[in-house]
C-alpha cells in the first residue's frame, strides 16, 4: 500500500466529523475518505449483528477505493465491529472507546457519568473496560442517550428539545455527585457548548478525539504508512454519505475549512455468512486513553 494512499474514516452518521477534525489537525498532510452511514443512523438502536455487518461492508468499500488504514470513528461500531474489520484484512484499524481511564484520572469525587448509546453500554467490551476501573473504587453512572444522535443528525445541537434531553440525562448524575462526564459517542462532542451553557463548570467533559488521532499517527508510523510531508501541500478530503447529502454537507460546511461537496453512495450489504467464524471483539486493544 503506498504511503500517499488515503485513510478511511467511518461513522454511523455525522458524529465522526468530530474525529475527522482531530485527525486533520494532527495529520494535515494525510488524505481522508469519510463515510457517514446516515441511512442507518443511529446504530445505537440497531441489533449487534447488523452493526457488525455494516462496519464490515463499509470497511471493504473503503479498501476497494485504496484506503491504507481505517478509523472506526463510532463507539457503537467499535464495540460490535472492530474485531471483524481487523480479522477481515491486515491493515491498521483504529477504533474508539469511551474515555473511562482519563475520566477516572480527572474525577475528584470518584463519581463519573457516562453518556453513550444503548448498544455501546450493553457491549462486552464496555463491560470489561468499566470493570477494570470500578474495581479501583470509582462509581460510574451509565446513561443511554436516547434521541440525541437523531437530533444531531438533523443538525440540532441546542434546541429546547435537546436541552430537555440533556437535563433529563445529565442532571441526575450531578445530583448523585458526578463531577466528570464521559461523552461516549462521537456525536456528543457537538453538544459540548450546550452542556457547558446549561451546567456551567459542574462537569469536566471527556472527549477522545485527540487520542484517536494520536493512535492513528502511531499506527501509521509503526507500519511505515505515513504520507510524505511536503512543504506547501496538504492532504485531500472526500465526503460520502449513504443518505441525503444535505445534513452532512451542512455540518461539514460549519466545521471544516473548504469542505468538499458530499457525494451520496450506495454501499452494498455484506452477506451475514461473510463474518462467520471471525474473531470475537472481546479483549482486543483499541486506543490508549
Amino acid at each position: 500500500m503506498p504511503s500517499n494512499a488515503p485513510i478511511g474514516v467511518f461513522d454511523s452518521g455525522l458524529g465522526g466529523l468530530s474525529v475527522l477534525q482531530a485527525v486533520r489537525a494532527l495529520l494535515p498532510h494525510e488524505s481522508l475518505l469519510y463515510v457517514a452511514d446516515s441511512r442507518y443512523a443511529p446504530y445505537g438502536e440497531r441489533p449487534d449483528a447488523f452493526i457488525e455487518q455494516r462496519s464490515l461492508a463499509i470497511g471493504r468499500w473503503l479498501r476497494e477505493r485504496g484506503a491504507k488504514a481505517f478509523v472506526v470513528a463510532c463507539n457503537t461500531a467499535t464495540a460490535h465491529g472492530v474485531a471483524t474489520l481487523r480479522a477481515d484484512h491486515a491493515w491498521p484499524v483504529v477504533g474508539v472507546e469511551p474515555g473511562i481511564k482519563p475520566a477516572a484520572a480527572a474525577s475528584r469525587s470518584g463519581v463519573i457519568g457516562v453518556l453513550a448509546t444503548a448498544a455501546t453500554l450493553r457491549s462486552a467490551r464496555f463491560a470489561d473496560l468499566l470493570a477494570r476501573h470500578t474495581a479501583q473504587g470509582q462509581r460510574f453512572l451509565c446513561q443511554p442517550g436516547h434521541g440525541l444522535v437523531e437530533r444531531i443528525e438533523a443538525g440540532d445541537v441546542d434546541s429546547p428539545a435537546v436541552m430537555r434531553l440533556l437535563d433529563k440525562y445529565i442532571a441526575p448524575m450531578i445530583v448523585q455527585g458526578a463531577d466528570t462526564l464521559v461523552l461516549g459517542c462521537t456525536h456528543y462532542p457537538f453538544l459540548i457548548p450546550a452542556i457547558q451553557r446549561h451546567f456551567g463548570t459542574a462537569l469536566t467533559l471527556i472527549d477522545t478525539g485527540a487520542a484517536i488521532a494520536r493512535q492513528l499517527q502511531r499506527r501509521l508510523e509503526a507500519d511505515d504508512l505515513g504520507a510524505p510531508v511536503l512543504p506547501g501541500t496538504g492532504g485531500s478530503l472526500a465526503l460520502f454519505t449513504t443518505a441525503n447529502a444535505n445534513a452532512l454537507q451542512t455540518m461539514a460546511d460549519r466545521l471544516l475549512n473548504a469542505a468538499p461537496d458530499v457525494v451520496t453512495v450506495e454501499i452494498a450489504e455484506t452477506a451475514p455468512q461473510a463474518a462467520a467464524g471471525l474473531a470475537s471483539p472481546a479483549n482486543l486493544p483499541i486506543i490508549p486513553a
